[in-house]
């Protein structure tokens, strides 16, 4: 039978992780009350106030798997820039080449030939013959989503519920309890309501599939090939040759966001499971955090947008940035996938994530709670519900935020850094198997106080 924690305690306990973090962390408190003076809310980027103290934890250095605080605490990261780092902070290959292009030169509105070598490894790894470059997913899924509705003349886009597409307009809706669409909760002053733009259906569900795009009028399906977000959702067997038939009879085209589900090996979930997308997006990792992203297309894509855009209004199209293509992102981007994001690292981090999951399942298994564990290639993720979640409404549904948030404070008391917003870990190629046993000891004696 099954044992629940007692929720009392949990308060109890609580508690006394929050001092216990403000009484640790002095001076990331006293930087945090210094920045409000001139950053809105004490941080630079409005989210880094989600964590689970009551201030974020200001960084001094990093390298590899960990980092250091300003108060000299060290930490085994397991959030790694929610993907940004997933190749370990400042991996050598990507710092030389970074330095060495800083002292060339950082952008020039002009191509190098380090675009030439990412464009290829690109096309070898994802399958799609054509890329362009940009500086995050965002950026990237935007420019897909404004190809789509050029090239196919038709203006919706569709979603899943809870999906994972960065900061694109479109993606910033779902379902209510009652299966109807409307903007997501906290949505900041969207420029339409996205009923007008977007539609959106339930993970893993065909008949909705089909019905969504029937009439003809969706340019693209945006979708990661397994949900990432709102937790590890993997697509039902046979969902993806449903997915791939259904936008081919239906004249919509496929966009695959690998943004966080690069995780699954060097080619990303579309590489492991030879999926056939017609446009891919790619960012965070590709670059070792120097911000970089990608967008590739099909030849049959590529041929359509050859056709109708006109290179004398490239400038005014509302797809590039000055920015955009820079030669220190594209020297990192080489040097990330020649040295860093490499076949070689997938074949250590994901035997450890095989390793760290099984070591997690077997102390739920030993205290007898009702929770799962979730594997993605090198991410991991266990939830407090019995049964895995087949879409959006069911794990957004499974939130605990209180459990969630004394399970990330006590790991970070412990010197463990788990991804905000869920209880995700995603492991660096420099990570050890005795830190995985560290991580499975401080998660057992976490639960065990609450039972």
């Amino acid at each position: 039978m099954s044992k629940t924690i007692d929720r009392t305690r949990l308060e109890h306990l609580l508690a006394q992780e929050l001092n216990r973090f403000e009484a640790e962390h002095p001076r990331s408190k006293a930087l945090f009350e210094q920045a409000k003076t001139n950053l809105l809310d004490g941080v630079p980027m409005n989210w880094m106030i989600r964590w689970a103290g009551a201030f974020p934890v200001f960084v001094k250095e990093a390298g590899g798997a960990y980092f250091t605080d300003v108060d000299d605490r060290r930490y085994l990261d397991l959030c790694l820039g929610d993907t940004g780092a997933m190749t370990g902070h400042a991996p050598p290959a990507a710092v030389e080449a970074a330095i060495a292009q800083l002292r060339r030169g950082v952008t020039f509105m002009l191509p190098t030939e380090d675009a030439i070598w990412v464009g290829q490894e690109l096309a070898r790894r994802f399958g799609l013959p054509y890329w362009q470059t940009t500086l995050t997913a965002t950026d990237a899924n935007r420019f897909a989503i404004r190809l789509a509705r050029h090239i196919t003349q038709r203006p919706l886009v569709l979603v899943f519920n809870w999906c994972y597409h960065g900061t694109v307009d479109e993606s910033f809706i779902t379902l209510d309890p009652h299966g109807v669409p409307g903007p997501r909760p906290g949505n900041i002053g969207p420029p339409v309501n996205p009923t007008a733009t977007t539609r959106v259906i339930e993970f893993n569900d065909i008949p909705a599939l089909e019905a969504a795009l029937a009439p003809g009028d969706v340019a693209c399906v945006l979708a990661e090939p397994a949900m990432t977000n709102i937790g590890i959702i993997h697509p039902d067997p046979g969902y993806h040759d449903a997915l791939r038939e259904i936008t081919r009879r239906t004249g919509t085209l496929l966009i695959i966001d690998e943004t966080h589900t690069i995780c699954a090996g060097p080619g990303g979930y579309t590489g492991a499971h030879g999926l056939q997308p017609d446009m891919l997006t790619l960012g965070k990792p590709i670059g070792s955090g120097i911000p970089g992203a990608v967008y590739g297309f099909n030849t049959s894509v590529a041929e359509r947008i050859r056709a109708s855009l006109d290179p004398e209004l490239a400038d005014v199209g509302g797809i590039g940035g000055t920015l955009a293509g820079n030669a220190l992102s594209l020297a990192a981007m080489k040097a990330t996938l020649q040295s860093v994001l490499t076949q070689e690292a997938f074949d250590h981090t994901i035997p450890l994530a095989e390793r760290f999951a099984a070591e997690v399942e077997a102390v739920i298994a030993e205290l007898e709670l009702p929770w799962i564990v979730k594997r993605l290639g090198c991410r991991v993720e266990y939830w407090f519900r019995p049964t895995p979640p087949r879409n959006g409404g069911e794990a957004a549904a499974a939130v605990d935020a209180e459990l969630e948030r004394y399970m990330h404070l006590a790991a970070l008391n412990r010197g463990i850094l788990l991804t905000p917003f869920h209880n995700m870990a995603l492991l660096a190629p420099t990570i050890t198997a005795a830190d995985i046993e560290y991580h499975t000891q401080v998660f057992r004696e976490s639960v065990r106080a609450l039972l």
